[in-house]
């Protein structure tokens, strides 16, 4: 029970949603996220460290990034049936396609190097 609780709690926050509708489209580094949540990078990571730790994600070095993926093993037998729940879920939501149009134009070597 104690993966399951933490599972939706992991999803109980819209920040935290925005993060995984995000991801479903992309990876993404913190830099990237930070920029189109507009909230402190201490803030997304505490989110990412949520979402890592529930079973959503998982984090991959890259150069000098730490990119973020949605994570598509099922050692988590809850986020992997939820996972593909929500690639329908929030898509007509404001918030999301605003989300979706920053993610289009965001560019990591213009914000990641600034």
């Amino acid at each position: 029970m104690r993966q399951g609780i933490q599972t939706f709690k992991a999803l109980s926050d819209p920040n935290r949603i925005r993060i995984l509708k995000m991801l479903q489209v992309k990876p993404l580094c913190v830099c990237e996220i930070t920029e189109i949540l507009e909230l402190a990078t201490s803030t997304v990571s505490k989110h990412l460290s949520i979402l890592r730790d529930a079973g959503f994600i998982v984090d991959e070095k890259d150069g000098k990034w730490v990119n973020y993926r949605i994570d598509e093993s099922e050692w988590n037998r809850y986020s992997a049936e939820i996972l593909p729940l929500m690639e329908e879920w929030f898509n007509d939501d404001d918030q999301i396609r605003s989300d979706r149009e920053k993610l289009e134009a965001v560019d990591r070597f213009a914000i990641c190097n600034a």
